[in-house]
């Protein structure tokens, strides 16, 4: 993520990739680490064999560093089309675990999120950088489910929304508890039965049927 202007880019020299990429490998690494307390711009610059004032022309403070390097990694995530909704969950899921068990990706995820529990802003910059983008795959598989006719269309854009921050929140909770918090695998097998389970729910939370109750002119029924 780029904390500069087109105009500024244009008037000052051309970012080096090789340099952005050795600076958010050197975050990741610092963080996972030291901790929160034990990052510093300076500290990751000489990490990343840059100079200081490359590291400050791309970002303005630690936080947006840090971020960046985990937004970083989970950009790297994609929703495969396997045909199906559960196939698709599946391989997403199996995608997410493989970031979280490289120990520089874990160990500073679970930093910046230790930090955030005392930090309102650090929460609204987490969401921002991370939850946010990667809310995409949601949509775009909710997108495909429906044109496949394996969920119905949901017109109500409010209602739409809360279910899609709801599968989010199923699939990140789920997969980051079983690892971090359970320390149990993340298997092919537990992945297929986590989609079995997610998009059966899913199909029933969304399924637009009237309650039968409503219609059956039963008075014991209102």
């Amino acid at each position: 993520m780029s904390h500069e202007t087109p105009a500024a880019r244009r008037a000052g020299r051309p970012r080096s990739a090789a340099a952005d990429r050795a600076i958010l490998d050197a975050a990741r690494a610092a963080i996972a680490e030291t901790g929160w307390a034990g990052v510093t711009l300076g500290g990751v610059a000489a990490r990343a064999g840059v100079a200081k004032t490359t590291l400050y022309r791309r970002w303005p403070g630690k936080n947006e560093l840090v971020l960046d390097a985990l937004a970083d990694l989970f950009d790297s995530l994609r929703l495969p089309d396997h045909g199906s909704l559960a196939r698709d969950v599946e391989g997403v899921v199996l995608q997410f675990a493989e970031l979280l068990r490289e120990p520089r990706t874990r160990g500073a995820l679970m930093a910046v999120l230790a930090e955030a529990t005392q930090d309102a802003a650090l929460r609204e910059r987490i969401r921002g950088a991370i939850v946010d983008r990667q809310r995409h795959l949601v949509l775009l598989g909710r997108a495909r489910a429906q044109a496949r006719g394996e969920l119905p269309a949901e017109p109500d854009a409010a209602a739409a929304d809360r279910t899609a921050d709801m599968i989010f929140d199923v699939i990140a909770g789920s997969v980051l508890h079983r690892l971090l918090v359970s320390a149990e695998p993340v298997t092919a097998a537990w992945a297929k039965a986590f989609a079995t389970l997610l998009t059966g729910g899913l199909a029933a939370l969304t399924d637009p049927a009237p309650d039968p109750a409503a219609g059956s002119g039963d008075p014991s029924a209102q």
